[in-house]
């Protein structure tokens, strides 16, 4: 019988693959856009009720918006942002520590 973070490890490892294919289909519609997980589902401390939490970056807010809505109405994600590439370099990469955070834990999914 497996244990406990042996069936954790392989649902996540599932849930991953459900969204990394999803992510690559979508992001293949927006040419320069990136999707990437951040939350509890990319730390690794998820549980049942976690949400799935997803940043839609492309060169342009314009263009990241319509990637956070492709991604929406292809239900990968509970909660998009939308940022800019720009915008996601300022914040990663600045003093708040969330976003400090969010930029260390993310994992990019539309990429093998």
């Amino acid at each position: 019988m497996p244990s406990l973070a042996a069936i954790r490890e392989q649902r996540l490892s599932a849930r991953l693959t459900v969204l990394r294919a999803g992510a690559a289909v979508v992001a293949a519609n927006h040419p320069g856009g990136e999707v990437w997980l951040f939350g509890s589902l990319a730390r690794g401390d998820w549980d049942a009720y976690s949400d799935v939490d997803l940043l839609a970056i492309a060169t342009t807010q314009v263009a990241a918006d319509a990637l956070a809505d492709a991604l929406l109405d292809a239900r990968l994600g509970d909660d998009v942002l939308a940022l800019s590439q720009e915008r996601w370099q300022q914040l990663k990469g600045g003093d708040d520590p969330y976003w400090r955070a969010i930029g260390r834990d993310a994992l990019r999914l539309d990429q093998p």
